[in-house]
């Protein structure tokens, strides 16, 4: 019998895969979690219960490289892998067992120690889904195994821990403190979460009664309405819309520096990217409303029902997604809505057209697919059968599998009781085809009024200025639709006449700004008699007309930089800084202007490229740099860091970068001068690729 345990264990350990799930059951993990920041490792000390529902002489957890240290009272034996914690004995059918151990890990993934090693915030958070908690945490990577989490996180005093479930308790321990949380029902292992740092909080009560925790770092407590703007609208329209009250106790949200994603919907409690905290004037352009609404509406779609496998992947993402454009019609209306739908669309078929399309079910198919096809699937599918049909199909579907798994055969099946209706054309159409129904998009955009007026304007985009001058008068005229008023300006920037102008005026005159916007992106070359309408672009509630008006008119009118300096002049911009690193590379190259603080603005500029920064800062810093062909020595040894940076965005383009600079006599002397003083996880990539 030994043999075949001991068997089966090498067999997994290299790479063989089984599911336990029909033999096992996990149904509690609990215990406290000691999260160690200087170490960048944790420990823990853990109870797991479970049911058996076969008999077997072996069950395992996953848990990546970890020490275990297993407690005597356990009436059976252990052993770790690299992967697993297995645990061996004579399991009986229909009994339950419960397990003490202590283990420590120390994650290369899914748990994150930002800051701790430089001068920016100190945080600590978790992202599961596609890395696995089970690095950090002993576990079960197989998403069909939901079980209840009862967690503790020990860290250093001053700091807040936010994790899934209700905080039932906070106790101090010498110079630590202990945060107790309390889950009530199940979920994936790829959902838990915790996020450490030093933040404050803001609340609202849903309609409901359910407790909304917005939290943000101090020095930020100015941008926490527009950042949540709409977020208890977007709360009290789903429980509404989806006919099913909020699952979990409780909905907190929390930003970090340096995240993986947009967003992530970690059960009851919302990991997002800090790139979304905003002011008033970024709100227009990158605000967190989509994401916001996205990650919520997971919370129903994905963590209260969840895949089976990523065959269905577009229940949870095209869900999210549709159900996230619902939330947003609610607040910015139906031309938005439709809006959204026609840019998907047209992305969907232009990956059609060549050849590229991909079917829903599809588990390998792209972000694209899974979430915008997945929509567009939902809304045409909402049409067909109906909004009351496909409302009671949806709230029966996730009422039959609350806290469970689920496949797609599961969804169509009650949409078609509620609907009364075959949807087998449906889902050959629209599941299992790869090609986009664009000829079926585009009939449904139709039926909106606003849509036909686009789609005929965006007809004359090949038509003589003068045969369609009328057409053009008409779509700036007061109230000037943000989205008309954009086409209008689009199709301007394509022509060379002098007649132009007048309509540009018109434009700059609408004060409608997403259309002033346009003449900011598109105008590059800027007519005298445009000058003075141009100039009040810098005016606008806009960060990004801001910064292209500011450009623009650098490079136009040199003669007037100075004032376009002063304009500007300690104004940030987006979380990413785009306003306040343009203004200093400029500076840099405008002799004339404070020509004896060029020192000083170099050091400012320099200093955005270290990790203390979030990376989106790190980049533009890095790009400003190259476009001006001049780097600190600080710099390079930041640019080495990002090549192994935990983001791979930001690691691809410092790879890149590197690469670009490599091939320069200048630069490359410099940073094979630097490549053996930096530490040996940073030069990793210069070293394999250059050597």
């Amino acid at each position: 019998m030994r043999y075949f345990i001991w068997l089966g264990l090498f067999l997994l350990s290299i790479g063989v895969k089984a599911q336990q799930t029909s033999t096992v059951d996990f149904t509690k993990l609990a215990g406290t979690v000691h999260l160690l920041p200087e170490s960048k490792s944790v420990k823990g000390d853990i109870k797991i219960d479970l049911k058996i529902l076969k008999a077997t002489d072996s069950i395992y957890l996953d848990a990546k490289n970890s020490e275990v240290n297993w407690e005597q009272k356990n009436q059976f034996d252990f052993k770790t892998t690299a992967d697993k914690i297995w645990i061996i004995g004579d399991f009986e059918k229909g009994k339950s067992y419960s397990f003490n151990f202590e283990y420590q890990m120390n994650p290369k993934q899914a748990m994150y120690f930002v800051g701790w090693d430089n001068e920016g915030s100190n945080q600590i958070w978790t992202q599961g889904q596609g890395k696995y908690t089970s690095h950090w945490l002993p576990s079960i990577d197989d998403l069909n195994e939901k079980i209840e989490f009862d967690l503790a996180y020990q860290v250093p005093k001053n700091y807040t821990v936010i994790a899934n479930g209700k905080l039932t308790n906070k106790k101090t321990q010498g110079d630590q403190n202990i945060w107790s949380f309390d889950m009530k029902n199940p979920m994936s292992s790829y959902l838990v979460a915790v996020a450490v740092g030093d933040y404050a909080s803001a609340e609202e009560k849903s309609a409901s009664g359910v407790n909304l925790k917005y939290y943000y770092e101090p020095n930020q407590k100015d941008k926490v309405e527009a950042t949540y703007r709409y977020s208890k609208r977007i709360f009290d329209y789903f429980e509404e819309e989806i006919g099913i009250p909020f699952p979990w106790q409780d909905y907190k949200q929390i930003p970090v520096r340096d995240f993986l994603y947009a967003g992530m919907e970690n059960t009851g409690a919302t990991i997002f990217s800090n790139q979304f905290v905003t002011d008033s004037i970024g709100f227009v352009d990158r605000n967190y409303v989509n994401v916001n609404a996205h990650e919520l509406a997971h919370q129903w779609f994905g963590d209260f029902i969840t895949e089976t496998s990523s065959e269905h992947h577009w229940l949870q993402e095209g869900f999210a997604t549709f159900y996230a454009l619902l939330a947003e019609r609610e607040i910015f209306g139906d031309d938005y809505y439709y809006y959204k739908l026609y840019e998907t669309a047209e992305q969907l078929k232009e990956l059609s057209d060549n050849g590229k399309g991909e079917a829903l079910l599809n588990p390998k198919a792209s972000s694209l697919t899974f979430y915008q096809k997945g929509a567009w699937a939902l809304h045409i599918l909402k049409e067909k059968v109906g909004e009351e049909a496909f409302n009671k199909g949806v709230k029966t579907y996730l009422l039959k599998h609350a806290y469970k798994n689920v496949n797609t055969d599961d969804f169509i099946k009650e949409i078609e009781k509620a609907g009364q209706t075959d949807l087998s054309i449906f889902k050959k159409d629209w599941l299992f085809q790869s090609a986009f129904k664009a000829n079926e998009a585009l009939s449904s955009l139709k039926k909106s009024k606003f849509m036909q007026e686009l789609l005929m304007l965006k007809s004359l985009r090949n038509t003589a200025l003068e045969d369609k001058k009328a057409q053009l008068e008409r779509a700036l005229q007061d109230p000037v639709n943000d989205y008309l008023g954009q086409e209008v300006v689009y199709q301007l920037a394509q022509e060379n006449s002098a007649e132009v102008i007048p309509l540009y005026k018109m434009a700059f005159e609408s004060n409608n700004l997403l259309t002033r916007q346009a003449i900011a992106i598109t105008l590059s070359e800027i007519p005298q008699q445009l000058k003075k309408e141009f100039k009040t672009l810098l005016d606008d509630d806009s960060y990004l007309t801001k910064e292209k008006a500011f450009l623009n008119l650098w490079l136009n009118f040199p003669e007037e930089r100075n004032f376009y300096f002063e304009k500007l002049k300690g104004v940030q911009g987006f979380q990413d800084k785009n306003l306040e690193i343009l203004w200093l590379t400029l500076h840099l190259v405008s002799p004339d202007y404070e020509s004896d603080q060029k020192s000083e603005i170099f050091k400012r500029l320099s200093h955005y490229t270290t990790p203390q920064y979030d990376y989106a800062i790190r980049e533009n810093a890095f790009g400003y740099l190259y476009q001006i062909d001049t780097f600190s020595k600080q710099s390079y040894e930041d640019l080495f860091e990002g090549t192994a940076h935990p983001v791979w965005r930001f690691r691809n383009f410092c790879r890149e970068l590197l690469d670009t600079l490599w091939e320069n006599p200048k630069h490359r002397a410099q940073l094979i001068a630097m490549l053996d003083s930096v530490p040996s996880a940073h030069a990793a990539y210069a070293k394999k690729k250059y050597n």
